[in-house]
């Protein structure tokens, strides 16, 4: 059976609702980033309607025409991986950028959010799992990384990012988020950005529930959410 639209959205929160209990965590504390890399303006368009409020797109080139369309709907994410010559178009247009794993990268959105008159909210992009094929700092230079960012007034450090190894089974990916929480919470207790970074952006379409148990803050879900098109 096909569900509609609304009803993979309620389908989610349903299974949202329940690992958080599990967990013993307040739903409300999660929140849905629907990842619209993969579908059309117009499908775009019917999430914010079904009131999907957060957006997630990965290239400038492919959301250019979602965002001037739909922009002053809803809070965009910038969640691929961010080359600083795009910098440019995604700093200004983007609420966060999950992405941010390198000095150069972030000397760049620095002299942009500046030039703007305003602070950039990002996520230090970690690559907890060590994988090659996954972008991220290594687990071992995150402090140093957050201390560089604290000569940088126009980037506001809210959390941390991880992807996960795409695994058979989602409970091999617990590893992965337990790690990231004890990233987060070491960094905060440590003082390294002189302020606390709350959210763990973390978990997909297919191992969203551990993510949740985990304490994820922002999950980022396209396939099972919103579908995928040719």
């Amino acid at each position: 059976m096909t569900l509609t639209f609304q009803e993979r959205i309620e389908y989610v929160r349903s299974r949202i609702a329940s690992a958080a209990e599990r967990s013993g965590r307040d739903p409300v504390d999660i929140r849905v980033i629907a990842v619209t890399k993969y579908v059309s303006l117009e499908t775009t368009r019917a999430a914010l309607d079904l009131g999907l409020e957060h957006i997630g797109e990965n290239r400038w080139q492919d959301v250019q025409a979602k965002w001037e369309a739909l922009h002053e709907r809803g809070t965009w994410h910038f969640i691929g991986h961010l080359q600083t010559n795009k910098v440019k178009d995604v700093v200004g247009k983007f609420a966060y950028i999950h992405s941010l794993d390198r000095l150069s990268l972030a000397k760049e959105i620095e002299k942009k959010a500046a030039a703007l008159g305003i602070v950039q909210d990002c996520l230090i992009q970690v690559n907890v799992s060590g994988e090659e094929s996954k972008y991220g700092l290594p687990p071992e230079e995150l402090h140093s990384f957050a201390g560089q960012l604290r000569d940088m007034p126009h980037i506001r450090v809210v959390g941390l990012m991880t992807m996960a190894p795409l695994e058979a089974e989602a409970e091999a990916t617990r590893p992965v988020f337990r790690e990231l929480r004890r990233l987060r919470d070491e960094l905060n207790a440590g003082g390294t950005l002189g302020y606390e970074a709350p959210h763990l952006s973390m978990g997909m379409s297919g191992d969203f529930e551990v993510a949740i148990e985990e304490g994820a803050t922002w999950v980022r879900l396209g396939t099972i959410l919103v579908g995928k098109e040719a």
